[in-house]
């Protein structure tokens, strides 16, 4: 550890000492109207203090171009007559890679005689101008700076008020007390499956993300009473976007770290065209960091995993444009119980007494044709197909000799071919319609097998077939006048495999008190089909007769009200206070007494077995949560969130219970400093992160029953009654940006769980020594990373 630590030491140093010159890059982009997403001709942009000045104007596309613009951090003011005013802060300009942005501007209601209080837009404003409550957008950025990210959007989520992770292994995020699986991934306007290697299916989650930051653009994550665009989904939606490439210019990425070896390219296809493409190419290195003694929580095991990112947009002067993206990966990890460290507490997979063979194959392929009728008017069509495989192989080991025998096969496959098709018109300043259609057919082949009383492997899951989702959407945004906005929808959603049906209303309302406060209120209904694995739970009722008792489960539904306070207390500090309420029915249970429902799955590798469910449970959350945040400026940015929430469900028990996932509070703070190194064109950061959160409600083990069985039995009557103990941890992040004339290098090294606080994962039984083990997150775990920009 000592050598990792020297050796980067030595590299900072070195590129420190490297004479520099100051130097320039330029700031390109595209200006649109934020509703009718059509360009502006005309606008004036701005470099903020800089001398001499350097403005711009945009062409008959909508375009502008800022040359000679100095590295560093950058501000950037757009005007346009009749909308309102903008400033874009924070902008990262290196010399390794031209900054290219998509920025809206907001027309402005005026009417006569009318007294107009105009807001700037907030730094902290979203895409979505739909969004009126319980929304965030993040950048690049945002998901590489925080300390103990990792480049992950989701672990960068977990940041903000509201969210919580579910643990250090995975990804999962919780927000405001709901499953992990109510979430729902979006990419370019298509509902897409669990983005991550190793997620299950049905999941939302995984230990590492084949989102790639690098092709990612500016994005929104929304976490209650969504717009009526977003349906199937109870907790949240991350809205994601994949950045087009550079149509003038080819630029190139090299990266190794934690989540792999990276090679990155984008550019035109030719000068005489617009077209350009951007791709991005990642191997695992898990293994490299297995080999310098860095435990990440497989002990032995070593994760395999690639992955592969594209997008090629053809813009063209009549037909519109047209868009190419995928994204696909491949994951594969093997357990081998003799190779366990018996002595290790942060082995958080593998079981010593059991070898276990997974297999993950996901891809995701979309084309869209975005079509302006006129200045007012635009339709996009997406059509796109993925596909998840997972195979999962366990074979227990014999206590006595350990003899392997197979004890569970797994092998899942769910193709889905989507349609995505909306129309927007936007009739004057005030009001703005959008309309449209989602078509999700699900095309599936699952196989579940488990050892049985007999010692003989029988389906729990045997099924081939397929299904329609069908969703229909309208919203409305009126505004009243600058200072009163409503947004209002409705969501239709139909389910063929059970003829499920749900009608959704969803309203938002924006007051702005003053140019620097804001009252905002949202309410959305919202439904969200089980996971598919889980209407196939196959129930025997005699010999080789078996009946699929979950099949007719119909949508889990969700009444989500929030309210909200924002103030800008100053032009980079962001007060923002909310409170909510989650109502949650049709919840699936079991028809027999118990304490199980569905509401506390998502976090894990399991897969519900339980059969015969019916929609009779229910749920509710409820909580406060504050958000005091310094954007970066001045060098600095500070971001303090915190969270207080309650979250209980019902079992078919009728008893009031915790969810697994009510930790009650979680506290987060994060600060950092950039120092300016040699002639302002390098940088040195360092990046602080604290967690404090409560932990995870769990079920206590029965020991007698436990060493009847052989393996771990739970107290039903006390399920979820027991409360892990709280979870802290501390991430420090140094790094060091180096400009050179046409070149960028990045060096950092994260400083995860810093104090190396023992976080408890889980308490597991173990037959062999007839003992109940506690089992601990990932210690301290350094992760280096370096890339080149070029």
């Amino acid at each position: 550890m000592n050598k990792l630590f020297i050796l980067l030491l030595i590299l900072w140093c070195s590129q420190i000492a490297l004479a520099q010159q100051t130097g320039t890059q330029t700031i390109k982009g595209t200006i649109l109207d934020a509703q009718s997403r059509y360009p502006l001709v005309g606008a004036n942009i701005v470099v903020i203090g800089v001398e001499p000045l350097i403005g711009t104007s945009t062409d008959t596309d909508g375009n502008f171009r800022l040359t000679n613009v100095p590295l560093g951090r950058q501000a950037l003011k757009i005007t346009y007559l009749g909308y309102q005013e903008r400033t874009l802060s924070n902008i990262l300009v290196t010399s390794g890679k031209e900054v290219v942005l998509t920025i809206d501007l907001e027309e402005q209601v005026i009417t006569a005689q009318e007294v107009v209080v105009t807001a700037e837009r907030e730094k902290s404003s979203v895409n979505n101008e739909l969004a009126t409550v319980s929304a965030r957008s993040f950048d690049v950025e945002e998901t590489s700076r925080y300390a103990g990210s990792r480049n992950d959007p989701a672990r960068m989520a977990a940041n903000f008020a509201g969210v919580s992770g579910a643990n250090d292994a995975r990804n999962d995020i919780v927000i405001r007390g709901n499953s992990p699986a109510g979430l729902l991934w979006r990419l370019d306007g298509i509902n897409i499956p669990n983005p991550n290697h190793y997620g299950a299916l049905g999941a939302s989650g995984g230990p590492v993300s084949m989102l790639n930051n690098n092709v990612l653009d500016r994005s929104d994550f929304l976490t209650a009473a969504f717009p009526a665009q977003y349906g199937n989904a109870l907790a949240g939606v991350f809205d994601l976007q994949m950045r087009s490439g550079n149509n003038e210019k080819r630029e190139y990425l090299g990266q190794i770290g934690f989540n792999g070896f990276e090679l990155g390219a984008e550019g035109p296809f030719s000068k005489k065209s617009k077209a350009s493409y951007l791709v991005n190419y990642r191997y695992s290195t898990l293994g490299v960091f297995q080999a310098i003694g860095l435990e990440f929580g497989t002990g032995s095991a070593t994760p395999q995993y690639q992955d592969l990112s594209f997008k090629i947009d053809i813009p063209t002067a009549k037909t519109g444009r047209f868009t190419v993206f995928g994204i696909g990966g491949t994951s594969n990890i093997k357990f081998l119980g003799n190779e366990v460290d018996t002595t290790s507490s942060s082995n958080l997979f593998g079981e010593e007494n059991s070898d276990s063979y997974s297999e993950f194959r996901t891809g995701i392929v979309g084309i869209s044709h975005l079509y302006y009728f006129n200045p007012s008017t635009y339709s996009k069509i997406s059509l796109a197909a993925s596909s998840a495989w997972q195979s999962f192989k366990e074979d227990s080991l014999s206590l006595e000799d350990r003899t392997p025998f197979r004890r569970e096969n797994v092998e899942f496959t769910q193709n889905k071919y989507s349609v995505n098709a909306l129309l927007s018109k936007k009739f004057n300043a005030r009001n703005n319609v959008t309309a449209g259609v989602i078509v999700d057919l699900y095309d599936f082949d699952l196989l579940n097998e488990m050892l049985n009383e007999k010692q003989e492997l029988y389906p729990i899951r045997n099924t081939q077939g397929q299904t329609v989702l069908t969703q229909a959407y309208a919203q409305w945004q009126h505004r009243f006048s600058e200072q009163l906005t409503l947004n209002s929808g409705l969501n239709f959603q139909h389910l063929s495999l059970n003829n499920s049906i749900a009608l959704e209303p969803r309203v938002g309302l924006k007051y702005q008190l003053t140019p620097r406060q804001s009252v905002n209120f949202g309410y959305g209904y919202h439904s969200q089909m089980q996971p598919l694995l889980t209407y196939f739970n196959q129930t025997t009722v005699a010999e080789n007769v078996n009946l699929l008792t979950n099949k007719n489960m119909k949508f889990t539904r969700s009444q989500h009200l929030a309210l909200g306070y924002d103030h800008m207390l100053g032009s980079n500090l962001r007060l923002k206070l909310e409170t909510y309420y989650q109502y949650i029915s049709n919840a699936p249970v079991e028809r027999n007494y118990s304490s199980f429902s569905l509401l506390n799955f998502g976090a894990d590798f399991d897969i519900p077995a339980e059969d015969s469910l019916v929609n009779e449970g229910t749920g509710r959350n409820y909580g406060i949560e504050l958000t005091l945040e310094k954007f970066y400026s001045n060098g600095y940015y500070f971001l303090f969130t915190s969270s207080l929430f309650d979250s209980k469900y019902k079992g078919s028990d009728k008893i009031l219970r915790n969810t697994t996932f009510n930790g009650q509070y979680v506290v987060n703070l994060l600060a950092g400093k950039e120092f300016k190194v040699g002639r302002k064109n390098n940088s040195f950061n360092i990046d602080w992160k604290l967690t404090v959160a409560g932990g995870r409600q769990v079920t206590p083990i029965d020991f007698v029953k436990s060493q009847q069985a052989g393996e771990a039995v739970y107290i039903d009557s006390e399920a979820f009654s027991q409360q892990l103990s709280n979870y802290l941890r501390t991430d420090i992040k140094l790094s060091y940006r180096m400009n050179r004339k046409k070149t960028t290098h990045e060096f950092s090294l994260d400083l995860q769980n810093f104090t190396n606080n023992q976080n408890v994962f889980m308490q597991r039984y173990n037959a062999r020594t007839n003992q109940i083990a506690t089992e601990y997150q990932i210690g301290f775990f350094p992760i280096p990373q370096y890339r080149i920009l070029f």
